[in-house]
């Protein structure tokens, strides 16, 4: 491992979830490259702190924005993207790495833009090259492909896809001091008009992010409680397919104009495999289908195959499930 600095940004930095998963893989592929810090835009908590301290985070840059871009103006991709490029000034920074969300995918391309870096979206894995350089691997194609590629530039720039790593605590806990630093951001040309807040009603992980993912299709007729069974059992997040969501029977849609997840586990009941749907998912490490006719295209690239009636599977896997956490837990 060279000398290099590695920044990640940490935003939101409080919630009451303590750091995301995502951040916290951020952190663990980031001291494989070298010295780990952290870039936020509003104070961390205490949890927050004690957690970063954990994975080896000993600084954290906080930025100090002008007044007109305090407040939710803070979360517009053009101040984010201004944090960014500063941090990298102040610090001297080789690496950047953030989640890969629709907002830091435009951030940090306005980043890269700014400091003239090599950028890669829905990074797989960063690496050394063996000459000081960073690899960076990603699957395009809708996860048919997976390329490599090398970047050039002094500054690496990349956003990881959920799931690409499992998050690991340092070997020794540090602690963690933050430092603020003067932001100047050009006048976006867009401003915030209005921001509503919405609480998470439910105990279940963000689509996005999850591990385990659980989505139901045409195939449930309407009826999502064996799949939501299922998920709970499981601890999963719970998806669908476009023509569910169309026919009103859920509110997400995974696929190439929805959600694109990468989960471990992905369970698809009663969906057939339309390519829409599979450029969304198929990028998942395992992927099982639960589908009544055996001819369904889902199943030529899923890793196990269930030919039969969800309605019937789901509970059964449900209480199997059940069954065995709680004599784990006895």
């Amino acid at each position: 491992m060279t000398n290099r600095t590695v920044l990640v940004l940490v935003d939101p930095a409080t919630s009451s979830e303590g750091v995301r998963s995502s951040v916290l893989e951020l952190l663990t592929l980031g001291r494989s490259l070298g010295r780990v810090e952290a870039v936020t835009l509003e104070a961390p908590t205490v949890e927050a702190l004690a957690q970063l301290g954990a994975y080896g985070v000993e600084t954290v840059h906080q930025a100090e924005l002008p007044p007109e871009q305090q407040g939710d103006a803070r979360h517009l991709p053009a101040v984010v993207g201004a944090t960014l490029a500063a941090a990298v000034r102040l610090t001297d920074a080789d690496v950047v790495l953030a989640p890969s969300t629709f907002a830091t995918k435009e951030a940090t391309a306005l980043a890269a833009r700014d400091l003239g870096a090599g950028l890669v979206i829905d990074a797989s894995g960063l690496a050394e090259d063996g000459e000081g350089g960073i690899v960076a691997t990603k699957r395009v194609f809708a996860g048919a492909w997976d390329t490599t590629s090398r970047v050039l530039t002094d500054v690496a720039v990349a956003t990881l896809r959920a799931n690409a790593v499992v998050p690991e605590p340092a070997e020794a806990a540090v602690k963690t001091d933050v430092e603020g630093f003067a932001v100047t951001v050009d006048a976006p040309a867009v401003r915030v008009v209005e921001r509503t807040a919405t609480e998470r009603t439910s105990d279940r992980p963000t689509l996005e992010e999850a591990a385990l993912v659980v989505a139901g299709g045409r195939g449930t007729d309407g009826d999502f409680g064996p799949v939501t069974e299922f998920a709970d059992a499981l601890g999963a997040a719970v998806g669908a397919s476009r023509d569910a969501v169309f026919e009103g029977w859920f509110d997400r849609y995974i696929g190439q104009t929805g959600v694109t997840i990468a989960p471990r586990l992905y369970v698809g009941a009663g969906i057939s495999g339309a390519p829409h749907h599979r450029g969304g998912m198929q990028a998942a490490q395992v992927i099982v289908a639960v589908n009544s006719d055996p001819e369904a295209p889902i199943f030529e690239i899923c890793d196990f195959a269930v030919v039969g009636d969800l309605a019937t599977v789901l509970p059964q896997a449900a209480e199997r499930i059940k069954a065995h956490k709680d004599a784990q837990a006895g």
